[in-house]
């Protein structure tokens, strides 16, 4: 699967199923598997998060959609504590890395590097986080996107708002080990 690919076409889906394109092709013409045709065409094309929903209905392994390194995207106008942040995620060679420093930058981001993660500095000015959060949490697109939050210490009840408010996890500005180990579980249970 080539890599920030959200449609995908029924050799992709034959590739990460494990299956003949006719056995995709099928499973698309009796409606099993949502998507479109292209128009004055006969070619199929599979929407990612379509395809996400199959495999989970029908119990079949996601490994398949894990193609390539994670992407994540560190949001931050801070830009000293993003960078040492995306050092010390990136030492490990699992992540493809970006920054973005504003809700413009940030925006792009989202739409050209297609994150599998965002963390989104609380602590940095400039940044609309609850903003950003509920932008992704609205578009259908972006389910699959998990939110994790960089914060400074939280009371419980601080913690549950940001849940609330769409946030998937909340960590300590610094706490690499944890932030890292978020990125995995979060990108874990999607892909």
């Amino acid at each position: 699967m080539a890599k920030g690919k959200n449609i995908l076409t029924t050799g992709d889906v034959a590739r990460i199923c494990n299956v003949a394109a006719r056995t995709v092709s099928k499973w698309f013409d009796t409606g099993q598997l949502k998507g479109y045709r292209i128009p004055g065409s006969k070619d199929r094309r599979i929407p990612l998060e379509e395809l996400i929903r199959f495999m989970k209905q029908h119990n079949m392994p996601l490994k398949g959609l894990s193609s390539g390194k994670v992407r994540v995207l560190i949001i931050s106008s801070n830009k000293p504590t993003a960078q040492s942040m995306a050092e010390k995620i990136a030492a490990s060679g699992q992540y493809e890395l970006q920054l973005a420093d504003n809700n413009f930058a940030a925006g792009l981001a989202v739409q050209r590097f297609n994150p599998h993660v965002l963390v989104i500095d609380l602590l940095a000015g400039q940044i609309d986080a609850v903003g950003i959060c509920r932008s992704i949490r609205n578009d259908p697109e972006l389910q699959t996107v998990k939110v994790i939050a960089s914060t400074g210490r939280l009371s419980p009840s601080e913690r549950q708002v940001l849940f609330q408010i769409g946030f998937d996890e909340c960590i300590e500005q610094g706490a690499v080990e944890e932030l890292t180990r978020a990125i995995e579980q979060a990108v874990a249970i999607v892909y």
